[in-house]
């Protein structure tokens, strides 16, 4: 049996062939009622795209790279699994790669890996700078996940200053007074490590607590290793807080694996809060209340918003603009913020009193995709 064509599903759909491509490359000028159809059309007759053909005709790979710091770092492994399904329903394939947090290997995919292979880069720096960002022509569009390091690039992430700030609200609302931040950091730079701490920081100040310098916990990584040792040296000069802020999960499996060493418990002498809401938080014991950004909507509006820069770059229809981006306003960068929700669960609830996700954390705005603002 010869393989289905666009003539047959549109055909079946009773639709022109022009309206079924358009469905099949998700642009923004067809109705839901068409596209839906459509959609049923294609699943009926088991169509299929000439990925290959398609990509040819249009002078592009098909492919987008997803580079990020440490692929072993469970957030951007779980990040990597939303971005790929994203992808695979825009019919683009992923190329990851890991930079190690090196400023050449970034400035090397800032640039496309110096090929044309790669049609469009999502890329979370840690090395860069704003500078790096400036003059960036002939390379491929780039969507940075993140801080945002200037406004001349297109960003998503979600707000982590005020999550941060949040968790320690959380946290002092429970009265514990003596918080330390595990992973932060006392300069004022743009990372995320940076805005957590603002974050942090501004709880306090806010709850009329002075900052006490060595509640800062600095690690030379956010690896469960360096989260027990920042914690088992600060214990052993004889302080002991009654909360942890750890600045993502990973920090704060190392705590509770310290804490536990030292024969405090959890959360009854010290509560602990991390960032991230990766799946071995749901496990530990006690399970972790955290930070949990939403990662599919991350990897969502990133994919969208590099699809819709890939589109304007080869000159063709742009497909749909990003929920949360002005259509108006699609030209110029832009900043978009995902949502945030406060997952409480047993290392500051107890046993008997984990909540699960707290909506009053939630950093969102109406429209789809869900999440956004």
């Amino acid at each position: 049996m010869a393989r289905p064509s666009i003539k047959d599903v549109a055909r079946h759909a009773g639709v022109s062939e022009k309206t079924v491509s358009n469905v099949i490359n998700d642009y923004v000028h067809v109705s839901d009622r068409t596209r839906r159809t459509v959609q049923e059309a294609i699943a009926h007759l088991g169509y299929r795209v000439n990925l290959a053909g398609r990509h040819l005709r249009k002078g592009r790979t098909g492919i987008i790279a997803l580079v990020v710091p440490e692929l072993d770092v469970p957030y951007f492994a779980e990040l990597a699994r939303h971005v790929i399904r994203e992808a695979e329903r825009r019919s683009l394939t992923v190329l990851i790669h890991q930079t190690g947090a090196d400023r050449a290997h970034e400035l090397a995919a800032l640039a496309g890996f110096g090929s044309t292979f790669v049609d469009g880069v999502i890329l979370s720096p840690l090395a860069l700078t704003a500078d790096d960002l400036k003059d960036r022509a002939g390379a491929p569009p780039t969507v940075l996940l993140g801080e945002l390091l200037e406004e001349g690039a297109d960003h998503v992430a979600i707000d982590n200053e005020k999550a941060a700030r949040e968790a320690t609200e959380h946290l002092l609302g429970l009265g514990r007074r003596r918080i330390w931040a595990v992973g932060g950091r006392d300069d004022s730079g743009l990372g995320t490590a940076e805005a957590r701490t603002r974050g942090y920081r501004a709880a306090l100040a806010e709850a009329g607590l002075a900052l006490d310098p060595a509640a800062l916990l600095p690690v030379a990584s956010f690896r469960m290793p360096d989260g027990a040792a920042a914690v088992d040296r600060a214990l052993r000069t004889g302080a002991l807080p009654d909360a942890l802020l750890c600045l993502n999960d990973q920090l704060a499996l190392g705590a509770l694996r310290t804490l536990h060493e030292h024969g405090l418990r959890v959360p009854e002498d010290v509560a602990v809060v991390g960032f991230d809401d990766v799946e071995g938080g749901r496990f530990s014991v006690p399970t972790l209340s955290t930070v949990a950004p939403d990662k599919a909507a991350v990897a969502r509006v990133a994919v969208e918003l590099l699809r819709h820069r890939m589109d304007e770059a080869a000159g063709g229809s742009p497909a749909r603009v990003p929920a949360g981006a002005s259509p108006a306003a699609a030209r110029s960068p832009q900043d978009l913020v995902v949502s945030h929700r406060l997952m409480l669960r047993e290392s500051t609830e107890g046993r008997r009193g984990a909540k699960g996700p707290v909506r009053r954390g939630e950093s969102a705005a109406p429209g789809p995709p869900e999440g956004l603002r």
